[in-house]
Formats: structure tokens, C-alpha cells, sequence
């Protein structure tokens, strides 16, 4: 054989070699940079718990409202769960909500208990009441998934507006508006537990059977504003969740959320996520009469970017 064909015959080999290298290394730096999963459990995880939450302060907000906290009826308790108060110490009475069983909606199974500390004297419907309330244990299934969450917390919920949910409608009573902050620690599937903190503001429009729930955030951490939930995800990451259109849910879809933007930002790897709430089935924005079925995130990733529809449920 030449030696100018042995030359050329090395020459394609080494081509194709680099070649080659070069396109293991671009494959890997896709894979690693083009993964939306942080992006998306992290979504899920906010959904998910934010609806564990709304869910249990309806069930103490219930407790509390009815007869001003006339724990001997039975209209406002919550499905498969008992109700219990302690003797006053230091002008504090302590509730628990000890749950075992199927939520009233038939979404969750329930373990653990809520514990609602308040003032004697104190009602509920007075403007700027508050009350503390702590879970313990507080175990959440999903029936639809299987999976389980475990939350303890220590929140402190404010009664900003005054009045009770079921005064809206009448006389000329048309707003309620509820705060919650403070902190829970959070046991994941996979076993990890991280911490979280909330300032969510809960403001109820409409009437008894039809109501409307608008979600925003209030909390501050440097130079983030609005936030909902700030801390830490399963993955040891820091994150920031602002709200930056109200999420408005409404009491006819299941307290499913209609419309509404989260963000989702997690600087220290450059990763970021829009949440867009009120779409249906087939990806497309929900009539005004229309109940939603998913949300889409769009989300970017260093360089890289995308978008995914999620289920709600």
C-alpha cells in the first residue's frame, strides 16, 4: 500500500475518532443541562403541598368559625377525625384535630393531628384575631399516587379581614381575607426532609357552595418579594417561589386552581420555572365556565429551555 494512502486511511481515523469524543462529550452536556426533573418535582411538590395545606387550615378555619368554636357540634368536623380540647392554661386553650382516615373529597388518607392554640376570649371573627396551629405527624396519602407526605409545623394563621366564610354573601359582607406564616419540615417519598417556609395570604370571594379562593404571596427573604414558600427541595437545592399573578381557585372545580403565575427560581444553578395555572385536558386554556385539569411549566435550565403540561391531580 502507498504511504500516501496509509497516510490518508490515518488520517480518517484519527477525523473520525476526535469526531466521535467530541459527540460523547456534547451528548453528556445535553443530558445534564437539558433536564427539566429538579425543575418539575420541585412544581409538584409546591402543588401538592400547598393543597395539603389549604385542605387542613379549611378544616381549622371550619372548627373555629362555627358557633365560634362550639367543639359540641358536629356540623363543621372533618371527615374521619375527632376533635378534642385541653383545660385553659395561661389563658391558652389547645384543640387538637386527630384524623384516621379518608378526606371528605376521598383525594387523601390522613393520619396525625393539627393542634389550634387561641386566646380564651378570643374569637375567631374578630378583625386581626390569630391563633397558632402546628401539625404533628400530619401523614397525607394520595390516593391517586400512593405516595406519602409527613408534615410537622409551627404557622401562625391570622383572621385579617374579620368575620366567618360562611357570612360571605350576606349583608353586604363580601370579603374574608386569612394570613398564614411560619415554617414545616417536610418528610418526602423518598425519605428526604427539608424545611420550608410560608406567607401565603387566603382571600375568599362569592358565596356558601361557590366560593372563590385567591392565593398570594407575602413573604420577603434578600431580594426576593412575594414569595409563597421559600427553602429548601428534595435535592438539597435553595429555592424561591413568588407569586406573581394571583392563583385563583374556586370552590365549583374541586378547589382546583383556574388562573394564576408562580415562579420557581433556583439561583445557585441557574435554574428557573414559570408555572401557568387553567388549562384543560387537550393543552389549552380553559373556558370561563371550564374546570382545569393541568397546569404548564415553562422552564429553563442554564442555557437550555422547555416546556411541559402537568397534571393536577
Amino acid at each position: 500500500m502507498k504511504a500516501q494512502n496509509l497516510f490518508k486511511i490515518a488520517l480518517l481515523s484519527l477525523t473520525l475518532a476526535a469526531f466521535t469524543l467530541t459527540s460523547c462529550k456534547k451528548d453528556d452536556l445535553q443530558t445534564g443541562s437539558n433536564d427539566p426533573e429538579t425543575l418539575t418535582q420541585l412544581s409538584t411538590d409546591e402543588a401538592n403541598l400547598e393543597d395539603i395545606s389549604n385542605e387542613a387550615l379549611q378544616d381549622v378555619e371550619g372548627v373555629l368559625s362555627y358557633n365560634g368554636g362550639n367543639l359540641k357540634s358536629t356540623e363543621r368536623i372533618p371527615c374521619n377525625a375527632t376533635i378534642d380540647s385541653t383545660s385553659v392554661i395561661n389563658d391558652t386553650i389547645t384543640i387538637y384535630i386527630t384524623y384516621d382516615g379518608l378526606s371528605c373529597n376521598g383525594r387523601r388518607y390522613r393520619t396525625g393531628q393539627v393542634q389550634i392554640k387561641k386566646h380564651v376570649g378570643s374569637y375567631w371573627g374578630m378583625e386581626g384575631a390569630t391563633v397558632n396551629v402546628k401539625y404533628i405527624n400530619f401523614s397525607v396519602t394520595r390516593v391517586g399516587t400512593g405516595q406519602t407526605v409527613i408534615l410537622n409545623s409551627n404557622k401562625t394563621f391570622t383572621n385579617v379581614t374579620g368575620g366567618y366564610i360562611f357570612m360571605l354573601g350576606y349583608n353586604n359582607f363580601t370579603t374574608l381575607t386569612h394570613r398564614v406564616e411560619g415554617y414545616m419540615s417536610v418528610t418526602f417519598p423518598n425519605t428526604t426532609t427539608r424545611t420550608w417556609n410560608v406567607a401565603r395570604q387566603r382571600t375568599y370571594t362569592g358565596t356558601r357552595g361557590n366560593l372563590v379562593l385567591t392565593i398570594d404571596g407575602f413573604g420577603t427573604s434578600g431580594e426576593y418579594n412575594n414569595l409563597v414558600v421559600w427553602g429548601t427541595n428534595r435535592n438539597g437545592e435553595e429555592f424561591f417561589t413568588t407569586i406573581s399573578q394571583p392563583v385563583v381557585i374556586k370552590e365549583s372545580c374541586g378547589w382546583d386552581p383556574v388562573s394564576g403565575i408562580k415562579s420557581h427560581e433556583i439561583p445557585s444553578v441557574q435554574k428557573s420555572a414559570t408555572v401557568t395555572f387553567g388549562f384543560n385536558s387537550a393543552y389549552q386554556p380553559i373556558e370561563p365556565d371550564e374546570c382545569p385539569t393541568h397546569y404548564k411549566i415553562d422552564w429553563v435550565n442554564g442555557t437550555y429551555t422547555g416546556s411541559a403540561f402537568l397534571p393536577l391531580r
